[in-house]
């Protein structure tokens, strides 16, 4: 499951895998153009893997993008209403305003997403979404206001679930593009005993 591209200022790509002894997958990374004024991201985790998580998996992706130009807290309900007797999944979801160049993230779950920056030690991490306990579909708290951070050009969003391992920036090549930092974490940090999908977006700036 690889796809990369562009919307805006907003460079994108996602990587994924099945567990290695399976053909479907339960992490999902979706990527929507906003009305071309923003960019909407989430990695959603299925609960555990193979067909029935794939399938919850799916209909969060559905959900999620019939619905992208809503406000995130309410794609979390959303997306809870519509996974009501399934697995269940994990979703971090996050919006990039290309107008204000601001980040707006919230997740349910063990979805990570952090903003990153080249540092002279290396990498250094900006600001992360907040996650609240829960499973979506199953029982979620109450959905705070989502957090807003400022996107800089050069910044760089990684959302990954927990198929990836916790190690993954200190193998990030910041100069490299979205894509293959992407291909890159799948192949060196996705764990063996899990489905993994790895999404990232870089800032580059003007949007032309």
């Amino acid at each position: 499951m690889r796809e990369n591209g562009r919307f805006g200022p907003i460079e994108w790509a996602r990587a994924g895998r099945p567990l290695p002894s399976e053909f479907i997958s339960g992490d999902r990374g979706i990527a929507v153009d906003v009305g071309g004024d923003a960019a909407l991201f989430a990695v959603v985790d299925g609960l555990g893997h193979g067909p029935d998580a794939a399938a919850a998996a799916l209909r969060a992706v559905e959900a999620v993008k019939r619905s992208s130009a809503e406000r995130i807290e309410v794609l979390v309900q959303l997306c809870h209403r519509v996974l009501t007797g399934s697995r269940g999944v994990a979703m971090t979801l996050a919006r990039v305003d290309f107008a204000t160049n601001t980040l707006t993230w919230t997740g349910v779950g063990n979805v990570t997403a952090e903003l990153v920056a080249k540092s002279p030690t290396g990498v250094q991490i900006r600001a992360s979404a907040r996650l609240t306990a829960g499973i979506i579909g199953y029982r979620i708290p109450e959905i705070r206001p989502a957090q807003v951070v400022p996107m800089r050009p050069g910044d760089l969003l990684v959302m990954r679930t927990d198929g990836i391992a916790e190690d993954y920036l200190d193998h990030i090549d910041f100069a490299a593009p979205a894509v293959a930092i992407a291909e890159e974490l799948l192949g060196k940090d996705a764990k063996e005993t899990d489905d993994a999908m790895v999404l990232t977006a870089r800032h580059r700036g003007a949007s032309t």
